[in-house]
């Protein structure tokens, strides 16, 4: 190790997020940095943040606050570095460096030259950077499962959504590189890979001159993972060569998570998304055609400015017929540098809260209701915790992506990262309840 620093990294925000932060510890550890999870021995701590809505801002700066108040040297990386960069150096004397979106690859560069005794202002305004097979990482997620990032960046610009401006255009890898690394991931035992990017049905439109997510499915299903799981599909790219590509491949879980945002046409053409507001419905009902067995998630955005009561309820008729089975709803937060940020008719935040707990209530027998369905059914389940106190194991079925989803708690003996199969004998709106079946 000789002389070098160590680190320590605290990771806040989406998956995307998490992949940046696993690129970095896997170039500070092959520049030979000691990397610590514990800042308090740490002679700097690297904080990648989140920046979508004012939750996850408010959440970085007081993680930021309080290790400034510990006197620790704090590296910002980043969408808030994106985003806030000259003030975060303003307010925070302790920040030594601050970090873009499409830099954190220079890492350890940033920290060679810090420890020179630079403030560094790492920052490109417009990031071109991706990743890819060849950059060393670090997993820190459970032994069975990995995200890999298929695209970064967004081409599109709804009215409430600042990440383009953090991220940039939609970058995509190429096919051979994707599977290249899907390939070093199941050497390693990973049992699930999580597809993501901003939006993957737009996969490869910017380097083969369209979409090729039909393509990458195929060639995926030639890899050695048994589950393959995709996250962002928006449905007018789930054309009928893409939902024949995941009935066809094996490995690809039919899971489909359809960021929607809203039913109303009226306040999808408002958030810049008109597109959706004309095949909501028809599309639906095509790819439930297409895909009897398909899980489908959805988020909605309530109280977005000008949204009435009548929109509203436009939205809880939609969630109750076509009965998803799962639904996240967020609450508008107004994004400075956004479109929506200077709409009028802006609505009070307890009637966001109001229409949220409405619409979340309107979901819950619906969610119950798809989970009774697995009872008595025999289930493949991704084992990824042990309570140490109880014995009881925690995993998640192909109907549950981790950190949104529900969970399977299961009573029986296996290892962590394994699949086996599970009996379910009961069922909650989120959770399911099983026990291992024992093979012969």
């Amino acid at each position: 190790m000789g002389d070098k620093p160590t680190i320590a990294i605290s990771h806040l925000g989406c998956e995307k997020n998490l992949i940046d932060t696993e690129h970095m510890l896997g170039l500070l550890v092959e520049a030979g940095y000691g990397v610590d999870t514990n800042d308090e021995l740490a002679d700097y701590v690297i904080v990648n943040t989140c920046s979508f809505i004012e939750a996850a801002r408010e959440e970085s700066v007081k993680t930021l606050v309080e290790l400034a108040e510990a006197n620790k040297k704090v590296v910002i990386t980043g969408c808030l570095a994106q985003h806030f960069q000259e003030q975060l150096l303003e307010e925070l004397p302790e920040a030594v460096a601050v970090i873009g979106t499409g830099d954190y690859h220079k890492i350890v560069n940033v920290i060679e030259r810090v420890e020179q005794g630079e403030r560094v202002k790492q920052i490109t305004a417009q990031p071109t950077y991706i990743a890819d097979e060849t950059t060393p990482r670090y997993r820190t997620t459970t032994e069975g499962v990995a995200y890999l990032r298929v695209a970064e960046g967004c081409d599109y610009r709804c009215a409430f959504c600042i990440i383009p401006h953090l991220r940039g255009n939609q970058r995509s890898r190429t096919i051979e590189s994707i599977v290249a690394e899907a390939k070093e991931l199941a050497t390693q035992g990973v049992k699930e890979i999580i597809l993501i990017s901003q939006i993957t049905t737009n996969y490869g439109l910017d380097i083969y001159g369209k979409p090729k997510l039909a393509e990458l499915l195929r060639a995926l299903g030639k890899v050695d993972v048994p589950w393959i799981r995709m996250h962002y599909a928006y449905p007018t790219g789930l054309t009928p060569d893409v939902t024949a590509a995941i009935q066809e491949t094996p490995n690809v879980l039919p899971y489909l998570d359809l960021p929607l945002q809203h039913s109303h046409p009226e306040i999808l053409r408002a958030m810049n998304r008109p597109w959706q507001g004309r095949v909501n419905d028809g599309i639906i009902e095509s790819i439930k055609t297409a895909l009897p067995s398909a899980v489908l998630r959805t988020t909605f955005i309530v109280g977005f400015p000008g949204e009435t009561q009548e929109h509203f309820e436009h939205l809880l008729e939609f969630t109750e017929r076509h009965e998803f089975d799962h639904v996240g709803v967020f609450t508008f937060s107004p994004e400075e540098g956004t479109p929506a940020y200077n709409l009028p008719d802006q609505l009070p935040q307890e009637l966001m809260v109001e229409r949220r707990d409405q619409l979340m209530a309107l979901q819950q027998p619906i969610s119950l209701l798809k989970n009774q369905q697995e009872v008595d059914k025999i289930v493949d389940v991704l084992i990824e915790q042990e309570n140490p106190e109880s014995g009881e194991l925690i995993g998640r079925s192909r109907r549950f992506s981790p950190e949104v989803d529900g969970q399977v708690y299961v009573k029986g003996d296996a290892g962590l990262g394994t699949i086996v199969p599970v009996k379910i004998h009961s069922a909650d709106a989120y959770d399911l309840y099983g026990q291992i079946i024992m093979s012969n």
